[in-house]
């Protein structure tokens, strides 16, 4: 981990410094995190590359569009990346509708209802873990709009790379139809969902370890295979 001092202005306060003190005596973890994210991605990797080579066949004869979904997303200390989702809505859906999704959100596409169903479009985000940008455990990757509004404490849960799955996004995995028919998608989300889910993120920075890790990926198989 850096330094405190040299750690962005903005996570510079007594909220992530807590947060910070409990990570920072757990380097062990973090290295065993790394070095599972690597050896796991590639088993994943060599296991699910032909499902991944089919599915981005059908995405791509199926609709109009790329086949991946590239979104920059915001990962640890703030930087900015490009996330890999298989694309399931339209083609520059961000420019028809809000950032977040609603149940019933008419820019998904037929196969992309699938591929969301069964999580299945989060497979490329493999590649997002190699390269470092995140990891398999750890606060879900939001888009800048959403962090500028971070509170000072939320900016705790940028000290680790953003995660493919978390507490919050398995307790959330309903989120669509909590969005669904309300007026403001966007405000519910920074004003109720958000602050829900940090809760949960917050949480997991208190209790992180590496064997707490592993339960969560074993966690977040049950809940997609139920």
């Amino acid at each position: 981990m850096r330094a405190f001092e040299k750690l962005p202005p903005k996570f510079q306060n007594d909220e992530v410094k807590h947060y910070y003190d409990i990570i920072a005596k757990k380097s062990f973890s973090l290295v065993l995190k790394r070095i599972t994210d690597i050896i796991f991605s590639l088993i994943i990797l060599v296991i699910l590359i032909i499902p991944i080579a089919v599915i981005a066949v059908i995405v791509k004869a199926t609709s109009k569009g790329p086949v991946f979904y590239r979104q920059e997303r915001v990962t640890s200390y703030g930087r900015v990346f490009k996330i890999f989702k298989f694309r399931t809505m339209v083609q520059n859906a961000d420019r028809i509708g809000t950032l977040v999704t609603t149940s019933g959100d008419a820019r998904v596409t037929k196969v992309g209802r699938i591929l969301r169903k069964y999580r299945l479009d989060e497979l490329p985000q493999i590649f997002n873990v190699l390269a470092g940008s995140m990891t398999f455990v750890g606060t879900r990757p939001e888009v800048q709009k959403y962090v500028d509004m971070y509170k000072d404490e939320y900016n705790a849960t940028l000290l680790m790379p953003a995660g493919i799955t978390s507490l919050a996004s398995i307790m959330y995995k309903d989120e669509e139809k909590l969005l669904q028919n309300v007026e403001d998608a966007d405000k519910v989300y920074v004003e109720t969902i958000l602050p829900e889910k940090m809760k949960y993120n917050l949480m997991y920075l208190e209790n992180f370890g590496f064997l707490s890790d592993i339960k969560l990926m074993f966690k977040t198989v049950k809940e997609v295979l139920r």
